[in-house]
């Protein structure tokens, strides 16, 4: 029986995995080097999928897992119907997504990056024309309170910053920090950061409508999933300077194509959907979801939280 590896992993995860069974790498699940019949185990990161019809090939199927935290790119509903368990690392990337996230506003309202190019140019005189401002004193508005929404408000906090977050339901929100409901934390921010999962009800989240209501001044930041935002919105809203700045790790499509007028804005700055690849963050994941996905091929339990529950 074996385990087929849609992506690489961190050196000790595969090496757990291979004590396991034997590994396939196979980034195209068609590769002739892989018998489905024999595939007890499927395990990708974030690109390779894993859709029903690779569910409906693999008869001995015994699990499948991401080594990462959203799970967009595996059909969990159609391992649930078919009673197969989806490992993942919740929360495992928390902490170095809420310090990228607070890295980006930092870069983006002070004006780092965009300083550095112009003295890499030989336009040291346009600090004559210097804009950018602190975050101290300014106001965050956080769009989730999961793991990493939480940190990045402590983070924020502890930067001097007032913070504002939109909570599903009746979830509380301690303080220092208050509840607001959509249009007024987008009226009332200086600077607003996406932490929501992807799903039919957060898709587009920010439209037209919304980065309308958001001040002129104020900036956008984006370190979760690029489909939160109706991209053509954000677009129009940067030509027509309705917003003073963006910064992302993730896009609605990436890479983004070389026309994309995100790439020639100095008002955006983006990094490569690379905010939990860090080395310490990549090995946890990678060595956490390998032995939990091993656990469930030797007929152990594997730690509870680390499987979704539909």
């Amino acid at each position: 029986m074996t385990i087929l590896l849609l992506e690489s992993l961190h050196a000790e995860a595969e090496a757990l995995l291979a004590d396991a069974g034997p590994l396939v790498r196979a980034q195209d699940p068609n590769h002739p080097d892989c018998d489905f019949a024999r595939v007890r185990a499927i395990v990708t990161r974030g690109r390779g999928r894993i859709p029903d019809a690779l569910l409906a090939r693999c008869p001995q199927l015994c699990v499948v897992a991401r080594a990462g935290v959203g799970l967009d790119n595996l059909d969990t509903a159609a391992a649930a119907r078919r009673g197969i368990p989806v490992v993942f690392a919740p929360g495992g990337n928390a902490l170095t997504v809420a310090e990228h996230t607070l890295a980006l506003i930092l870069d983006l309202v002070r004006g780092i990056t965009r300083s550095a190019n112009q003295v890499k140019a030989g336009r040291w005189e346009d600090r004559a024309h210097y804009q950018g401002n602190e975050i101290r004193g300014l106001t965050l508005g956080v769009l989730g309170f999961g793991a990493i929404g939480q940190r990045v408000a402590k983070l924020a906090d502890a930067f001097g910053m007032q913070v504002l977050v939109l909570a599903h339901g009746d979830r509380a929100v301690p303080a220092p920090y208050a509840k607001a409901p959509l249009h007024e934390l987008l009226r009332t921010a200086d600077v607003v950061t996406l932490h929501l999962p992807l799903s039919p009800t957060t898709r587009g989240l920010l439209g037209t409508d919304q980065l309308a209501a958001m001040k002129p001044s104020a900036c956008l930041v984006n370190t979760a999933r690029g489909a939160l935002i109706d991209g053509a919105a954000l677009r129009a809203a940067l030509a027509a300077g309705r917003l003073g700045g963006f910064a992302a790790d993730v896009l609605e499509t990436e890479p983004p194509a070389p026309d994309d007028p995100l790439l020639h804005s100095e008002r955006v700055l983006l990094t490569p959907h690379n905010a939990s690849l860090t080395a310490l963050t990549y090995r946890a994941m990678c060595v956490d979801t390998a032995r939990n996905v091993a656990a469930i091929l030797r007929g152990q339990p594997p730690e509870p939280r680390c499987v979704l529950r539909l």
